[in-house]
Formats: structure tokens, sequence, C-alpha cells
């Protein structure tokens, strides 16, 4: 009997221990709300004062190692058996990527990350000038563009690299293989394993709180429904059911069909959204967006105000803040990404991650961000609105603002249940050693978690404070991602050598014969 509970211990070693780790957490946030939150508090303060330089180097750095990837002859590597053809079609691949990626947060900052940097705290300007408003397109382009996306996108290729083409267990620890070699420590490999268990939980519980919220917020301004813990509780509580049944059903099924069903609504709700607003002035803020985007693409990127301390401030807030919370997510994310994208090759996997949900965030921050701020620049003032009811304020004063609004809530609910069904299927994985069909009894346990999780710390108050201690586990894990980029390549470049991969053509058109896709 003694030995069969060492067994056990042993073989679920890692699963024991997220959970006591991350007992230990939502106890400090549930006991002891305030002074955890402080703390937490400043030492993100810390961090993000003393290492940011550390994230713009390193995200701009996994982002320049992704292009790489990309023209050179690696590239045509197949995450997979050389012959083996994508699991799913690329209009679901897309959607499911983007469903767990960002989804959620597209809704609940779409009309408000513009407004708040052209009328509340702007990263050069002064505030409500049209250079503010400029300035804050292109600043929440960056935040939510390629940067973000190359670093899902790395885990992602470390992942699918490694379990589906070199045919690993799936788990982040096995990408170091090819530098820890047969000196593979497992307590290194432990540590990674329960760090992604760990970021992944409470980045997914402290969505569902915050997400909750949003909902409510929605119901409370269009229909007057209280918004308190009580009905985000429900809400809590009526999700978790849609999404466990969702989770039970399959990958191939529940979180598939819910993703299209996303990027329906996504794009229905983007294009009525373009027809009643002010069209025109949509295009013209993202042409120019994206111009003055690529043109301080650098600039923006290297940006530490070194040399002017006042804007040090909003640099800490804003992209510091984003560049760990895109660290902190990303074993979540990527573990997810990597699941659904064998049979891809390199080349096509980072240029439809980097570019295809980079583009449609351009298209829905220039949309629901012109909305808002040409509310703010009318006289309209959003900006005493609570992040959550922005969007919907902002509609209300549109034709069809409540159908709007009753779009955006349902949009929100799914994206909620796409990403706590995908979370359910990442974490039951990690669970079981790496397991791509993970038992539904896992899934099952990590689901009730989850939301109980959300639920006793939305009653504590302790959501911000193990939202900072995700800020603060970006810290350790972004030396991992080094560990990921080095790794990976040396494999890459041992394949490389293997398959003589080079990158001129095959075969060349014969004199005075040249290739033509017509006939004369």
């Amino acid at each position: 009997m003694k030995r069969n509970s060492i067994k056990i211990l042993k073989d679920n070693f890692v699963y024991f221990l997220s959970l006591g780790l991350l007992s230990v957490l939502v106890l400090l946030g549930i006991l002891i709300p305030e002074p955890f939150q402080k703390f937490t508090g400043l030492l993100c303060d810390k961090i993000t004062t003393n290492f940011g330089w550390f994230y713009l180097l390193l995200v701009t750095g996994i982002l320049i190692f992704c292009i790489f990837l990309i023209v050179s002859p690696i590239g045509q590597i197949t995450l997979g058996d050389p012959n083996s053809k994508p699991d799913h079609d690329t209009k679901s691949w897309i959607a499911m990527m983007f469903s767990a990626g960002m989804g959620i947060g597209l809704v609940f900052y779409g009309a408000s990350e513009p407004l708040s940097h052209f009328a509340v705290l702007t990263p050069n300007a002064p505030a409500g000038s049209q250079e503010a408003l400029a300035d804050a397109f292109r600043f929440t382009f960056f935040h939510w563009g390629i940067h973000a996306w190359a670093v899902y996108a790395l885990i992602g290729l470390a992942l699918a690299y490694f379990g589906f083409r070199k045919q690993e267990n799936y788990l982040l620890s096995v990408t170091l293989k090819p530098l820890l070699g047969k000196y593979e420590n497992k307590a290194v490999a432990n540590i990674i394993d329960t760090i992604t268990i760990v970021a992944t939980v409470i980045g997914v519980a402290t969505t569902l709180g915050f997400g909750a919220a949003q909902i409510n917020g929605g119901l409370n301004y269009l229909f007057g429904i209280p918004n308190n813990i009580f009905v985000q509780t429900i809400i809590i509580i009526i999700t978790t059911g849609l999404f466990m049944m969702s989770a039970l059903s399959g990958i191939g099924k529940g979180v598939k069909i819910l993703s299209n069903i996303n990027l329906i609504l996504a794009i229905g709700l983007l294009a009525i959204t373009i027809v009643i607003g002010p069209s025109v002035r949509i295009f013209d803020n993202l042409t120019e967006s994206i111009g003055t985007y690529l043109q301080n693409f650098f600039r923006m990127s290297f940006r530490s105000a070194a040399f002017d301390g006042t804007k040090r401030e909003w640099i800490n807030s804003w992209t510091i803040f984003y560049w760990a919370w895109w660290i902190s997510w990303s074993p979540f994310v990527g573990v997810f990404i990597a699941r659904i994208s064998r049979g891809r090759t390199i080349r096509e996997f980072l240029t439809v991650v980097l570019l295809i949900p980079t583009l449609l965030s351009f298209l829905w921050f220039s949309s629901f961000g012109t909305l808002s701020t040409s509310l703010q620049n009318s006289g309209v003032d959003l900006t005493k609105f609570a992040t959550e009811e922005v969007l919907f304020a902002t509609f209300s004063h549109y034709k069809g603002g409540m159908l709007l609004s009753l779009i955006a809530i349902i949009l929100v609910t799914t994206f909620f249940i796409t990403s706590a069904d995908s979370a359910t299927y990442v974490l039951a994985m990690l669970s079981e050693d790496g397991n791509l069909l993970p038992s539904n009894r896992k899934k099952l346990i990590w689901g009730i978690l989850l939301a109980v999780i959300a639920v006793a710390l939305l009653f504590s108050g302790g959501l911000m404070a193990l939202q900072n201690t995700l800020i603060i586990v970006a810290l350790p894990f972004s030396f991992v991602t080094i560990l990921i980029m080095a790794s990976l390549l040396k494999e890459l470049n041992h394949e490389k050598t293997e398959m003589g991969l080079k990158i001129t053509p095959e075969r060349l058109p014969e004199k005075d014969h040249p290739f033509k896709s017509y006939e004369e």
C-alpha cells in the first residue's frame, strides 16, 4: 500500500506540486488580500523598473528569431512526419488560436485602451490632442500586434516541433533536451512544468474573474442587473457548466465549434460596427496608424525613456506590463496553439501566427477605438465609465447600440468559454505527462478548480494580487524562453544539416523556356 502511494506521488509529482503552490497562493489571496496585493504590487513595480530593458530586448529578440526561421531554409521543416497533413482546416486553426490567444481581451480593451491612451494617461502628447489620438492607435497596435504573437509563436513552435517532429512527450521541459542532453535534470524539468501549470491556472482564473465582471457590466448597463460579486458568481457557475460540457466533448468538437462561432460573431460585430460607425474615419485611422506603427516600429520596440524619466511610468504601466503578461500567458497559449498545429510547416506556422491575428487586431482596435475616441472628441465623456463598461457606453450612442451590446455580451461569453475550455485541456494534458488525449476526470478536476479559485478571489478581492503574481512569474520564465530559443535553434540546425536543406531552388527554367502560368 505504501509502495503504491509512493508510486502515485512520483508519477504525479508535478500535478501535486502545482496544486500545493496554487493552494498557498489562493489562500494568501483569500485570507490576506490587501497585504498580499500590496506586497505583490511592490514586487511588480521593482521588476518593471529594474528589468524593463530586459523585457524590451527579449521580446524584440524573440520576434527577430521568428522572422529568421521564416526566411531560412529551416522554414521548410514540417511539424510532424514529413508527409503529414494538417489536423484542422486553416479557418478553424486560425479561429482556435485567436480565441485562445486574445479573444476576450480584444472585447474587453477594444474601445477602452485607445480611449485611455488618448484621454486619460497618454504616452507622449497632452491628453485630448490630435497627437495623443495618433499615439493612442499606434501604441495599441504595438501592444497587441506582432510582438505579442511572437512570444506565443516561439513557445508553440518549440512544443509542436519536439512533440510532433521528434515524438517526445508534450511538455515544455522536453524542449530543453538538446541543451541538457544526457545530463537532463528531472528536478529542472519538474520546475519548468510546474511553472507552466501554475501560470496557466492563475492566468485563466483571473480571466474568468475579469470576464465575469465585463459580462456583468454589460448586463448592468443594458438591463440594470446589479453589478456585484453574487451576480458574477452566478455567471461563473453557468459558464463553468458550459465550458465543462465543451471540454468533455474533446478538442476536435467543443473548442473547434466554439472557436468557429467566435470568429463568425467577431466578424459580424466588426462588420456592423464599421457600417453604423464613422466608416471612412475608421479606415483612415487604420491606414494612418499602420503607417505610423511601421515608421516608429524600432523606436517603440526599444523605448525605455532613458533620457526622459517622466515617460517611464507610462511605459511600466503599459508596455512592460504587456510584455510580462504575454510571457506569462505563453505557456498556456503556446501549448494550445502547438496542439492544433500538427502538419504545418515551420514557415506556414510562424507566418500565420504572427500576421493573421495581428492584422485582425489592428482592424478591431481601429473600429472600436475610433467609435470611443470620436465620441470623446465630440464632448461625450466616456472616461467616467469602468473599463468593462466603456464598450457598452460607446455602443449606446450609435444606431443599433442595443443589438451591438447583446452581440458583444454573447461574444465575451463564448470567448470566456473557449479560453476556459482550452485551459482545462492544457492543464489535464500537462498533469498527465504530456498526454495528448487526457482523461475527462482530470479535465473535470481542473475545470472545477478554475471556477472555485475565480469565485473565491472575487469574494476576497484577491484577483489583482493573483494577477500581480502572474507578472512576477514571468521574470523567471523569461529566462526559460531564452534557453528554449537556444535549444530549438541547436536542434533545427542539426536537422537542417542532416536533411541538406538549402535556399537554392530545386529546378531552374531551361534557356528560352521560362516558367509561365498561362498559355500563349
